[in-house]
């Protein structure tokens, strides 16, 4: 063997460490890319199906805890008490429970201002509001939407029912049109379409529960008128 041989043959391992120590760096990386890929569209599916099935800001993730304290709740039922409130409403002031002692009241609650089916819901009480009237019976709508967006639905349609904002909860809670909702096989706590019709005696008459819209301000209006 030739002395040019003998030295150049040391050299060569010399770079296997260098290969080894790179190996495990772009195995690591790579898992890393993996697992951020991973992450990435399971966090925007749970926000895209937040967003849907809570109709924005009135609805909240669901929890243990919190799935526990609603169902630990009493259930609003027929021949209660109906529960005071005193809310802002649209136009400015508040309303309350007392300023309709003495007459029929009808509560709507619907999840969000300005969606498809809470629309026409609304937009079905504004139609019978005069034949409301004439029954005695007053009508309020309530949803968790500001104040800003209640007057905004009422203007863009025209609507002839006084609309409460409960940003907080407090009525919807008392009522029981706030609870453990799913879509997409999530669960979330949001609003529950509800209605009570709330006698001239102060107690709950009527009770509706998971609206459906088509036809419904008809028979509550019958109901009122049958008091």
């Amino acid at each position: 063997m030739s002395k040019k041989s003998r030295k150049k043959s040391p050299k060569t391992p010399s770079r296997s460490p260098t290969a080894k120590k790179k190996a495990p760096k772009t195995r690591a990386t790579t898992q890393t890319k993996a697992a951020k890929t991973q992450r990435t569209p399971a966090s925007k599916s749970t926000a895209t199906i937040a967003k849907t099935a809570s109709h924005g800001a009135a609805s909240k993730q669901l929890n243990s805890s919190k799935s526990a304290r609603a169902a630990g709740k009493t259930v609003l039922t027929e021949g209660q008490k109906a529960p005071a409130f005193r809310l802002p409403r649209d136009g400015g002031g508040v309303a309350t429970l007392a300023d309709y002692a003495g007459q029929k009241l009808v509560l709507f609650f619907y999840p969000r201002a300005d969606t498809p089916g809470c629309t026409l819901e609304a937009i079905d009480f504004t139609r019978l509001a005069a034949a409301f009237s004439d029954a005695g019976t007053a009508v309020l709508g309530v949803s968790a939407d500001s104040l800003k967006a209640q007057e905004k639905f009422r203007d863009k349609h025209s609507l002839g029912v006084p609309l409460i904002s409960d940003e907080k909860h407090e009525m919807l809670e008392a009522y029981g049109a706030w609870g453990e909702k799913s879509m997409y096989g999530k669960s979330f706590l949001g609003i529950l379409r509800t209605t009570v019709l709330v006698g001239s005696d102060g107690k709950i008459a009527r009770l509706w529960r998971n609206v459906r819209v088509d036809g419904h301000a008809d028979q509550v209006l019958e109901a009122a008128r049958s008091l």
